[in-house]
């Protein structure tokens, strides 16, 4: 068997490094990949968006299924054009995927489902968003409609903070046409939480939870970035929150999402926020996250090829979805500057030797003309620890991240750093 990953991050990594632990050996190939992807599968020079060329490459390599790591790809419709020729493909159709692409069309999927969301208005004129902000104060949360990196979101402190948020995305076009339409949210506070399921559009898998560092520096100070690093599960995840969520916030939704026509196929991803009144859905995903998937699918415990085809089959409930009690935590290492500007074509040294007690996953790396390992983007490298506790598993992350070496490495030191268990 064929498989052929979509996209380049360490998320793409670690999906490859999960297949290849497969007993059924399967031929593995990444489009575009990364350098350490090319390590356990045959790179394709091909953008995740460039649905033609990677339809042409799934027919001359005889790909018997694809995988889609990145959400681009999804929202502009690789699932349906994959199914137009036949091939066999695991992620949610275009529509399907709108509940990530668009978070007016989420926000009203979860209002008709009956889920626990905040309260929000919908706006495509900046003067009717200005208004709804002064009558409703601060804090509250400017959010642009489309995809925006993960920079479309402002949590506003006060009123002058929310009136420039709209007027960036609104009026300045800050995420181009993804803010032409913003959704205004009320400000929730808790714990934020994300939780992952495969489905089959019917049936939920139990779902896995991890928490993820967004700021750049310690202290949750500085930027936004995609994540900085994070850990799985959290000491407080038990069995009735599982439930909990699963039965008032993600079965609801999959549900609602077919009745309307849209059935989900795929890996639903859930931010949450809980609060003193319960579990409130932040935003969904229409894919596995980064950097949560580093973290998770080493505590996979099936196939995950197995439980792939089982989602597109509609056999999910036969396969028995099991999470190991092993904990991991991971920490990304990034080049100085980021989430600015940064240098790249840095020299990485220690991998060898960080490997043999640690996971690590590939992002911003390249293979120099020289044949060294270089920096090539933003989040370099994520380096995975595992441990029967989370403070094993965090120091074994560590012990790697310093054994790793480039000009300007940069890293929180204070990933899963809660009082041990």
């Amino acid at each position: 068997m064929r498989v052929l990953v979509v996209g380049s991050g360490a998320r793409e990594h670690a999906i490859l490094w999960k297949l290849a632990q497969s007993p059924r050996n399967p031929g593995l190939f990444a489009a575009p990949g990364n350098a350490g992807t090319a390590a356990i599968a045959t790179n394709l020079p091909i953008a995740a968006t460039d649905l033609e060329a990677l339809v042409a490459a799934v027919h001359d390599h005889g790909v018997d299924l694809t995988i889609v790591g990145p959400e681009l790809p999804l929202t502009i419709g690789i699932v349906d054009r994959f199914r137009q020729e036949g091939l066999r493909i695991f992620g949610p159709t275009k529509a399907a995927a709108r509940i990530e692409g668009s978070k007016s069309f989420a926000r009203h999927i979860m209002r008709d489902a009956g889920a626990p969301t905040p309260g929000f208005e919908v706006f495509d004129d900046a003067g009717a968003a200005r208004q709804y902000v002064r009558s409703q104060g601060a804090p509250i949360v400017i959010k642009a409609d489309g995809l925006a990196s993960g920079k479309g979101v402002v949590v506003a402190q006060s009123v002058a903070e929310a009136l420039e948020a709209v007027a960036d995305a609104m009026e300045n076009r800050a995420f181009g046409a993804s803010g032409e339409r913003v959704v205004i949210e009320q400000c929730l506070v808790g714990q934020e939480l994300s939780v992952f399921c495969f489905t089959d559009g019917e049936y939920v898998t139990p779902l896995v939870p991890a928490c993820d560092y967004k700021r750049v520096f310690d202290g949750d100070q500085g930027p936004n970035t995609g994540g900085m690093g994070g850990y799985s599960p959290p000491p407080w995840w038990d069995t009735a929150m599982e439930r909990q969520i699963r039965e008032t916030c993600i079965e609801p939704v999959i549900r609602e999402m077919a009745r309307q026509g849209s059935p989900f196929t795929g890996v639903l991803y859930g931010g949450l926020m809980l609060t003193d009144d319960g579990p409130f859905i932040i935003e969904f995903n229409a894919r596995l996250g980064d950097p949560e998937t580093q973290l998770i699918l080493p505590r996979m415990e099936n196939d995950l090829l197995d439980v792939v085809e089982a989602a597109l089959d509609g056999s999910l409930p036969s396969v028995g979805l099991r999470w190991s009690s092993a904990c991991a935590a991971g920490v990304v290492l990034a080049p100085g500057g980021y989430p600015g500007p940064h240098e790249t074509g840095k020299r990485i040294e220690g991998l060898a030797e960080a490997e043999q007690d640690a996971l690590v996953f590939h992002a911003g790396t390249a293979v120099a003309d020289s044949g060294t390992l270089v920096t090539s983007g933003g989040r370099t490298l994520k380096v995975v620890g595992l441990g029967a506790t989370m403070a094993e598993a965090r120091t074994c992350a560590y012990t790697a991240a310093d054994t790793i070496t480039f000009e300007g490495k940069h890293y929180r030191t204070d990933i899963a750093s809660f009082p041990a268990e």
